[in-house]
Order: C-alpha cells, then structure tokens, then sequence
C-alpha cells in the first residue's frame, strides 16, 4: 500500500476526535473519505499530512512511517494537500503560487512530470489569469490553482479536502473531470467531498467516517447497491 493509516488517535486539546481510524490506499487508487460536517474527516487528512499530532495508532506512506514527522518532509515523501477553503498565497500571482511549490533538492529541480506548462494543459483558463493576483481570481479559478500547485510538488498521493465546496455546478464538473484525467495517469487520490454521484463515478473505494470511526467500507459498486447508507452515514 502506498499510503497505510493503522487505527490512528487524534485530538484537540482536551477533546477526542478520531478514535481508531484506519484506512489504505493503493498505488493508482481513487479513494474517498465521507461522512457528514464534524464527523473527524479534516482531521483525519491533517493527522496525515503531519499538521496534527496523532496520539496512538500509525501511518506509513511509501514504505515509511510518517506520524512525528513535520508537514514539509511528508509533502517532500510525495503528499500532496490540496486543502479546505484553498488557502492560495493572495498577494502571489498565479505563476508565483504554481512556482513556490515545485519541489527542489539543493539548487537543481527535479526531473518531475509536473510542470508548468502540463499544469497550464489542464486549466487553460490558468493560463489566461497567469499574471494575476491570487485575491482577483474567482472561486473556481482558485480551487484550480490550488489542485495546480499541490501537482507541482510531484505528489505520489494527492489528497483533496472539500474539493467542489462552494462551487458552481460548471466549475465542479470540470474539477471532476480533472480528477478523472488525473486517476488515468495512475496517481493515486484521496478525496472527500459530499457528491456522492460524481464520486462514484470516478473513484475504486470508499470510507464513510462516523463520530470520529470508520463505520463502512466498500468498492462502489456496493456503495451505489446500498442507499440505506447515505441517508445513515451522509443525510442525503
């Protein structure tokens, strides 16, 4: 497995949030994490990424393990964030924010497939506002330069965290339609979100979180045979 989450215990201070979560993604799946607001998904993804610290339990990625280290040795291991709510440098332009994130080693950069202009392939309309500040682009755009600079460090694991919040119905299925483009290229992909359809349409394997617990897991041909479980564990 490319990424093993091993029964993993997080908190905020004095309250529990995760309580033996467990989860495993291969290289080249597409794996979701659902469940409804609150139920431990965000921090599931921060304990992984390393910007939370984990009090029991383990995570291995690519053959290491990973809970202690600091979030910039586990995104140089190959894990990409693309976070809640974005979070693109606002003063940077959008050729500014994709180039801070390509990964270096020394003073050379590395020989990676993502680049520039294979970032500009696959949002055009990141091409046209190259130039332009982070705070004049659109919702949309920004999602976009968000999922483009999380490629540009070269990830193994991209991890999307809300990835269509917020967004038009035009703009989200472009996004999905990125992700499916994404998962051809054999890049494995954590993603969670609350579009069940258009997740099902794209990915191998799905986790649904309850009160900090995996309550479900399943391919998607069982997901999409049992109905009882959105309205269980997603409320719809």
């Amino acid at each position: 497995m490319l990424l093993d989450v091993r029964e993993i215990e997080a908190s905020y201070g004095l309250s529990q949030i995760l309580f033996g979560v467990s989860l495993a993604i291969g290289e080249g799946e597409v794996v979701t994490l659902m469940g409804r607001n609150g139920m431990g998904k965000t921090t599931t993804v921060s304990s992984i990424m390393g910007l939370l610290t984990v009090r029991g339990g383990q995570i291995d990625f690519a053959n290491r393990r990973i809970d202690g280290l600091p979030p910039h040795r586990i995104a140089r291991l190959g894990a990409g964030l693309v976070p809640e709510g974005r979070r693109i440098f606002p003063n940077l332009t959008v050729e500014e924010n994709l180039q801070m994130a390509r990964i270096r080693r020394g003073a050379e950069i590395t020989d990676a497939p993502w680049t520039l202009e294979r970032v500009y392939e696959l949002f055009p309309r990141l091409r046209e506002r190259y130039s332009s500040q982070g705070t004049r682009l659109s919702g949309g755009e920004q999602q976009m330069l968000a999922i483009g600079r999380a490629l540009m460090t070269n990830p193994r694991l991209l991890i999307l965290d809300e990835a269509t919040e917020g967004l038009a119905p035009v703009i989200r299925d472009e996004i999905w339609a990125c992700l499916s483009s994404l998962k051809l290229t054999g890049l494995s992909i954590l993603v969670i979100d609350k579009e069940v359809e258009a997740l099902c349409r794209i990915a191998d394997r799905h986790y649904l979180l309850e009160k900090g617990q995996i309550a479900w897991t399943g391919t998607t041909a069982e997901l999409m045979a049992a109905p009882s479980l959105h309205e269980t564990y997603l409320g719809i």
